[in-house]
Formats: structure tokens, C-alpha cells, sequence
């Protein structure tokens, strides 16, 4: 996802939105991808998701196993979600 290689989408990584530090973010869009290992707790996990989601954010999480196995399948995902969120 560097260097705009994702469709031309630009992400930050380690990017500050509010009061979380988030994985990628995809400012244009408002397009948060995060990356769950074992040390997520799944009830902050989603009062966070919810805030950010308030906040006008689109989040997409993955377990970072996921990542490690199917890298090309979590970075599909995350192209066909952005191609729509971008068509509106």
C-alpha cells in the first residue's frame, strides 16, 4: 500500500485520528484498515471501531494471521472496498 501502488489510493501508516493511532489510513476516503494480533480486546476494538465509524471513518479490520497467510487476498479486499467506497 506504499507509494499509492494500491490503485493510486494514498495510506499513512501509524496515522493519528483523534484520539487513535490507527494501522493505515486513507485520509482522502476516510478509509481506516487495521491489523488485529492477539493483544486486541474485542469490546475496545468495537468502541473504537464505533467512534471512529461516528466520525465519518469506513474501518476494515483484519487478523493479522490473515495478513501473514493470504496477503493477496486481505490487499484484494481492501482495493475492491476503496474501488467502492471511490465510485460513492
Amino acid at each position: 500500500m506504499r507509494n499509492r501502488q494500491l490503485e493510486g489510493f494514498k495510506f499513512r501508516r501509524q496515522a493519528t485520528v483523534g484520539p487513535f493511532v490507527v494501522d493505515f489510513l486513507c485520509a482522502e476516503y476516510r478509509f481506516i484498515v487495521e491489523i488485529d494480533g492477539g493483544q486486541h480486546d474485542e469490546r475496545t476494538d468495537a468502541s473504537r471501531t464505533a467512534q471512529l465509524q461516528s466520525a465519518g471513518y469506513v474501518i476494515h479490520r483484519f487478523w493479522n494471521h490473515d495478513v501473514v497467510e493470504n496477503f493477496d487476498g486481505v490487499v484484494e479486499r481492501i482495493r475492491l472496498e476503496l474501488l467502492a467506497v471511490r465510485a460513492g
